[in-house]
C-alpha cells in the first residue's frame, strides 16, 4: 500500500495532472469575482434605488394629504350647520381666541372646522341625553335605581356630550404637538445643513419638508405652509410667528424668534440654528431621561401584582407539592413515631 502511494507521488504524469488541477482552480478563483461584478456597487445601487422609492412614496403621500386638506379648505360649508351657528350666534357664546388657537394647533384651519366644532357642541348634548333616556327608561337600564339617579345620569351624559368635541380637539392637538416635538431636533439639523450649504430659508424649508415627512407629516405640512406664507405675505415676520402659533411649542417659538432677529439685524442664521439644534437635542434627551427615571415607581405595582406571585409560586410550588404528597408538614414525623411505637 505504501509502495503504491510513493509510486503514485513520484509518477511524473500524476504530478503534472495535480499541478494542472491546482492551476485551473487558482485561475477560476481569480476570475470568478471579476465576472460576478462588484458586490459593493450593486448593493449601494440597490440601497439608492430603495431610498428613492421610499422618498417617492412619501412625496406622493404628502401630495395626497395636501390635496385633501386643500379641498377641505375650499369645500363649501354645510348650509344647515352654518345657518344654525349664525342664527344662534354660537361663535360669540362658545368660541374665543383660545378655541381658535386650539383648533389651529390640532391642524384644523379655516372657518369650516370652527363651524363644525360649534355645531357638534350644540347637538351632541341633546343626542347623548336622548340616548341616555332611551337606555334608562325604554330599555330598562339601571332598573333598581330611583328616578332621581336616572335623571342625574342623563344630565351627566349630556354634559359629557357637550365637552366631547373639546376633548377630541385637545387630544388631537396633544398628539400633533408630540409628533412635531419628536421630529423637531432632526428638522433643525437638516435645516442647518441646508443653510450652511448656501440654500435660502425658503429652499431649506422645502427640502426639510420633503425629508422630514417620513418622521412627522404634521411638521412637513407646517414647513410647506410656512414656505408658502413667506412667498405671499408682506412681512416675513408674520410667517414665522404663524408657524409658532400653529405648533404651540416653545422650541419652535425660539427658533422663529431667532430667524426674525437674523433677518432684522443681519446676524448669521447658521450660528443660531446650530445653538438651537443643540438645545433641542438636549431637551429631547432630558425628556427621555425623565421618562426612564419615572419607570421604576410605575413598575412597582405591576411587579407586586403580577411578578411576585408567579415568583413565589415557582419557588414554593415544588416544596408545597412535596409536603402535600407526604400528608402535611408533620405527616412524616407522625408516621415515624407511630411505627416506633
Amino acid at each position: 500500500m505504501t509502495d503504491n502511494v510513493i509510486k503514485s507521488l513520484t509518477d511524473p504524469t500524476f504530478l503534472i495532472a495535480l499541478l494542472v488541477g491546482i492551476a485551473v482552480f487558482a485561475t477560476m478563483f481569480t476570475l470568478l469575482p471579476a465576472f460576478s461584478g462588484n458586490q459593493l456597487k450593486s448593493r449601494m445601487k440597490s440601497v439608492a434605488l430603495e431610498r428613492d422609492e421610499l422618498r417617492a412614496k412619501q412625496r406622493a403621500r404628502l401630495a395626497v394629504e395636501a390635496d385633501r386638506r386643500r379641498k377641505g379648505l375650499r369645500e363649501e360649508q354645510s348650509i344647515g350647520m352654518r345657518n344654525i351657528v349664525e342664527r344662534l350666534d354660537l361663535r360669540r357664546a362658545l368660541a374665543d381666541e383660545g378655541t381658535l388657537q386650539k383648533l389651529k394647533v390640532a391642524g384644523f384651519r379655516g372657518q369650516n372646522p370652527l363651524t363644525r366644532f360649534l355645531f357638534f357642541r350644540l347637538v351632541l348634548p341633546f343626542i347623548s341625553f336622548g340616548l341616555a333616556l332611551i337606555y334608562l327608561f325604554v330599555l330598562g337600564g339601571m332598573a333598581d335605581r330611583p328616578m332621581a339617579i336616572k335623571f342625574f345620569v342623563c344630565i351627566v351624559v349630556a354634559y359629557a356630550g357637550f365637552y366631547a368635541p373639546v376633548l377630541y380637539v385637545n387630544n388631537r392637538a396633544t398628539k400633533r404637538k408630540q409628533s412635531i416635538q419628536k421630529a423637531w431636533p432632526d428638522a433643525l439639523d437638516l435645516m442647518l445643513i441646508c443653510v450652511e450649504s448656501g440654500m435660502s430659508v425658503e429652499a431649506a424649508l422645502r427640502k426639510v419638508a420633503d425629508e422630514i415627512g417620513a418622521q412627522s407629516v404634521a411638521l412637513a405640512e407646517e414647513f410647506i405652509l410656512t414656505n408658502a406664507e413667506l412667498s405671499y405675505l408682506q412681512e416675513r415676520k408674520q410667517a414665522y410667528e404663524n408657524l409658532a402659533l400653529r405648533t404651540g411649542l416653545e422650541s419652535v417659538k425660539s427658533v422663529t424668534q431667532a430667524l426674525v432677529q437674523a433677518e432684522r439685524y443681519g446676524t448669521p442664521v447658521a450660528h443660531a440654528l446650530r445653538v438651537l439644534a443643540a438645545e433641542s437635542r438636549d431637551m429631547r434627551m432630558n425628556i427621555a431621561e425623565k421618562k426612564a427615571a419615572a419607570l421604576p415607581p410605575k413598575l412597582t405595582v405591576p411587579m407586586i401584582l403580577f411578578f411576585l406571585p408567579v415568583l413565589f409560586a415557582i419557588i414554593l410550588g415544588p416544596a408545597g407539592i412535596q409536603v402535600s404528597q407526604r400528608g402535611g408538614i408533620f405527616g412524616a414525623n407522625g408516621g415515624a413515631s407511630s411505627n416506633s411505637q
